[in-house]
């Protein structure tokens, strides 16, 4: 996979982009990354790639020829995503994530200043993706964001290939508890379904600790995810102890 990202402030990507899982990722040829900084097709000696915004106002907006520039240069002959980091965009989530993992070609913009002129919006992108209600100064840490998110799916990128599979959210739910060694510690211990070997058990005691942990912290995942007539019945385990407690 190509991954592409247009930004006023490249260097923020070099740390990110150098270490753990990106930096493997890249080591093994799974993906590519490249930033570029959009005032390089700014146009003009002073490198200016906003104004001020028709009508008044306050803040800046980015100018469309550098961003259609970049674009266009980049993409040449080839037909990728164009994903707007924006908090108006669509909420980010794993499927989303899974969605774009699929692609060869991503191309990530990220803004400042007051916004962007609304022809970048509804000529140039794909997508708009937000990764929460709230407001960044910048896209380019919810493009770090969601670029982690993708990468980290591809083929051969983590040591287990199911690794992700079994992720909170891939599955739907949000991820069983895990213990490692010691088995004790300070007085803690670990489940002792864990330590018997029953490979079944163990199975049962992770699913019904999902569904638990998913039915307290996340109970809007279970409305729609398709529950089996045995997980439904645990679920109304669950809302008869919350009630009797």
């Amino acid at each position: 996979m190509n991954i592409h990202v247009l930004s006023l402030f490249p260097d923020m990507f070099s740390g990110v982009f150098g270490a753990s899982i990106l930096k493997k990722a890249q080591e093994k040829g799974a993906v590519k990354l490249e930033v570029t900084d959009i005032r390089t097709f700014s146009g003009n000696k002073h490198n200016q790639v906003d104004d001020y915004p028709y009508g008044g106002g306050a803040g800046m907006v980015l100018k469309p020829e550098p961003m259609f520039q970049a674009v266009e240069t980049i993409t040449a002959g080839k037909q990728p995503r164009i994903i707007l980091m924006c908090p108006q965009g669509e909420r980010f989530t794993q499927k989303k994530a899974e969605e774009l993992a699929q692609e060869k070609e991503l191309v990530f913009l990220c803004g400042h200043y007051e916004g962007y002129d609304e022809r970048i919006r509804q000529h140039l992108v794909t997508d708009e993706i937000s990764i929460g209600d709230f407001v960044l100064t910048g896209g380019e840490l919810g493009a770090m964001t969601v670029i982690d998110s993708i990468v980290r799916l591809l083929p051969g990128v983590l040591g287990q290939e199911d690794s992700h599979i079994q992720d909170s959210f891939s599955t739907g739910l949000l991820e069983h508890p895990h213990y490692t060694r010691p088995a004790e510690f300070r007085g803690m211990t670990v489940p002792d379904i864990l330590l018997s070997g029953n490979h079944a058990k163990i199975a049962q005691w992770r699913e019904e600790q999902s569904l638990q942990r998913t039915f307290e912290r996340r109970p809007d995942l279970l409305e729609h995810y398709p529950l089996t007539d045995k997980q439904k019945l645990y679920i109304e385990k669950l809302k008869n102890n919350q009630q009797d407690a």
